[in-house]
């Protein structure tokens, strides 16, 4: 957990009264909460995790509870799901209470896209190719067992299956496809950001 203070001199958790900057704080998190619906989360992470964006300071649950007008527990709730996502880590605020915790956002965009596909999206696919392999062996088991009229309706289970099936496949292949491009940028945004010994000097 990294330490943190404001750094700037303004109090951690304040917001800004500049009405063009507070208009376009606003409407980050409505655009956020949007994107995170559209994806299939909750409007509020994309909220809380825009509001630790838009934040120069760590932000505890109170300060995020304040901004956002949602109650305590459905903020905790959502920041663990941000926690597991990558997408958000405790830091440690010097002089704040112990039981306080305080919330940065990850502003390693490349790390969010990948943690985000590994934790669902990829597992997601591979779930709904087992379900269809599952289901295809299924009614192959017991297509001897059924009227014609079934056999024939089977079949078209099975090709409406396999094809669905084949769309999977290339999304299981696309997403490993943008894992690889992930990493390999993450790869070189460490190694430009290393700084041998003999360079420091």
């Amino acid at each position: 957990m990294a330490a943190r203070d404001s750094g700037n001199g303004n109090p951690l958790g304040k917001q800004t009264q500049n009405p063009l900057l507070l208009s376009i704080h606003d409407d980050m998190l409505a655009g956020l909460g949007q994107l995170s619906d559209y994806f299939g989360f909750s409007k509020v992470i994309g909220q809380l995790f825009g509001a630790l964006l838009m934040s120069d300071s760590p932000l505890c649950l109170d300060d995020l509870v304040e901004r956002l007008d949602i109650s305590k527990a459905n903020v905790s709730i959502n920041m663990r799901t941000l926690e597991n996502l990558g997408m958000v880590h405790q830091v440690w605020v010097k002089g704040s209470s112990p039981r306080r915790k305080y919330y940065a956002a990850e502003t390693d965009f490349w790390q969010v896209v990948s943690n985000i596909l590994k934790s669902r999206e990829l597992r997601d696919v591979g779930r709904a190719l087992d379900v269809m392999d599952v289901n295809i062996r299924r009614v192959k088991q017991d297509s001897d067992s059924m009227t014609a009229e079934d056999r024939a309706l089977a079949e078209v289970y099975i090709d409406r299956m396999r094809r669905l099936r084949e769309v999977f496949e290339f999304a299981q292949m696309m997403i490993q496809v943008i894992l690889s491009q992930v990493d390999e940028a993450l790869d070189e945004e460490r190694d430009s950001s290393a700084v041998l010994p003999s360079e420091a000097d």
